[in-house]
């Protein structure tokens, strides 16, 4: 594999996951925790690990792989920061939803309820256009998207839970983490 991509690949994951211990701090003690959620991450790390597996390292990306794969990974790093600056201190690993928490619909949460997934599946296609053979992509995709929902679920039922009719409309007019679709 040409330089070009390991370096595409490292910076966009760098500059991905940089936000994230920036915003994460202790936002009191939750007041819910769904741990289901986990299910969730685990599927979601199945679909990147399967991006890794064959031999990537003989794999010669085409410059439309490499390009995608910087659009992707910009996206995605949009999202990130945005997502992560806009959330604070309610960016947590697990579904939680804490007695300060608040229902976040600013910077990105105005186009999609959860951006986080959003830059992560933007994360996960421009990994896998230009490291795995290009059949396995929708596999992965489809696990991914598999462990986002069982995410989304659970995280949708707790902000319910928590804010009612607010959180209801909020969820009726702005789409999960694809935008556009419902």
């Amino acid at each position: 594999m040409p330089l070009s991509a390991y370096l595409i690949l490292a910076a966009g994951t760098i500059l991905w996951v940089a936000p994230f211990p920036l915003a994460m701090r202790r936002g009191g003690t939750p007041q819910r925790l769904d741990k289901r959620a986990r299910w969730g991450v685990a599927l979601e790390g199945v679909a990147y690990t399967l991006l890794w597996q064959g031999p990537f390292w003989r794999r010669s990306p085409a410059v439309w792989q490499l390009a995608a794969s910087i659009v992707s990974f910009a996206l995605a790093c949009v999202l990130s920061w945005t997502g992560a600056a806009a959330l604070g201190k309610h960016l947590r690993v697990d579904a939680v939803v804490g007695e300060d928490h608040r229902l976040v619909q600013t910077g990105p949460y105005r186009f999609v309820r959860h951006p986080i997934y959003t830059s992560m599946l933007g994360v996960l296609l421009g990994t896998g256009v230009v490291l795995s053979p290009l059949w396995m992509l929708p596999i992965a995709v489809a696990i991914f998207l598999t462990g986002t929902e069982i995410r989304v679920r659970i995280e949708d039922g707790l902000l319910a839970a928590r804010f009612g009719e607010r959180f209801l409309k909020y969820q009726r007019s702005v789409p999960a983490y694809l935008p556009f679709v419902r």
